[in-house]
């Protein structure tokens, strides 16, 4: 029998939850904005799950041994796996290592250049010339009409949402814009950009079918 139905006590069937795991390298700032999404009243578990791993291919490998080792991943029924991760000190080849272990496992992955915060900040801001790291991106997100005072242990989800559509955007032109120019998207080169809008696509989609 299918994992995704299972019967309870009374002989109904139940139908089991699809889980997206979501293997963020930042301790704070994903997994605390990626938790906002779940909904009690929801059918699909959104589970973060934090890694110590800064090296991208490392993430990936690491994303395989602990589903391997702890958890029941069915990938038929819905089940998917994120990695989600910065430039940082990534080399180009370990950008690229880790898109070819996440093909090879049937795993996506949510990159951003130079880092996650670009995400919030496509929130406010378009943001088309290369940004240099993660300083650069919060100095401009504090700036008027950002975000004040910005802290990567804060909940700014509900800040967000309202503007959700614009980052979508915003984002998906940035995405554009490199394969129109012949960059690879998992480089270095691909400065700024992040596909962290793929996943919260499939986030809303899955929620709204619920």
């Amino acid at each position: 029998m299918r994992r995704v139905e299972e019967r309870s006590r009374s002989g109904a069937k139940l139908r089991r939850r699809p889980i997206i795991y979501i293997f963020c390298e930042g301790e704070e700032t994903e997994p605390v904005y990626f938790r906002r999404f779940k909904s009690r009243n929801s059918n699909l578990e959104i589970r973060p799950i934090v890694s110590q791993n800064k090296s991208a291919p490392h993430l990936v490998a690491e994303a395989k041994k602990y589903i391997t080792r702890y958890e029941s991943y069915y990938p038929d029924d819905g089940d998917q796996i994120w990695c989600v991760f910065d430039r940082d000190s990534n080399t180009d080849e370990a950008i690229s290592k880790a898109g070819q272990l996440a093909n090879k496992y049937g795993y996506q992955i949510a990159f951003s250049n130079p880092a996650f915060e670009l995400w919030f900040l496509l929130h406010f801001f378009d943001q088309n010339a290369p940004v240099s790291d993660v300083a650069a991106i919060i100095r401009k997100l504090e700036s008027n009409g950002g975000i004040k005072h910005y802290s990567k242990s804060k909940d700014y989800y509900s800040i967000l949402k309202p503007l959700q559509p614009e980052a979508l955007s915003r984002a998906r032109q940035l995405i554009k814009k490199h394969e129109t120019n012949g960059n690879v998207i998992l480089s270095r080169d691909s400065n700024p950009v992040t596909t962290v809008s793929d996943l919260v696509t499939l986030l809303n989609e899955k929620m709204q079918l619920e």
